[in-house]
């Protein structure tokens, strides 16, 4: 199985009333809960933007320099992703499909060049 990585930014995402939002949570419910009935779900989360940003890292002679908020070179900010597990590229582009249906708004798949690290003591991952 190979690990994939299904993505939107925020920028992509037009404003929602807090009441879009709910209906946009329920309506990708299913498609999260067949994900993880089918065992292909490792991680998701969501509803990340600017103001989740709490603070940026950067190397500055050597020392790690702390910022707060984000990154002030950045354009774009991830606004949620799923973390999938599945055979090949078709099944990934299936679920990134699945989710832009639910949800109405692009994603972008990337395909990690390996396998992860993840913690040993989580059920179903060790």
């Amino acid at each position: 199985m190979t690990e994939y990585l299904i993505t939107f930014n925020d920028e992509w995402v037009p404003e929602h009333t807090a009441e879009q939002l709910q209906a946009k949570a329920a309506a990708v419910r299913p498609v999260v809960d067949e994900m993880l009935a089918q065992g292909v779900l490792i991680f998701s989360n969501g509803a990340l933007d600017r103001s989740t940003a709490l603070f940026s890292a950067e190397l500055v002679d050597g020392e790690a320099v702390f910022t707060d908020g984000p990154y002030a070179e950045t354009k774009e900010h991830l606004g949620g992703f799923a973390v999938v597990d599945v055979p090949d590229d078709e099944t990934a582009r299936y679920w990134a499909g699945r989710l832009v249906e639910a949800l109405d708004w692009p994603q972008e798949v990337h395909r990690f060049r390996g396998p992860g690290r993840a913690r040993t003591d989580v059920p179903g991952r060790g």
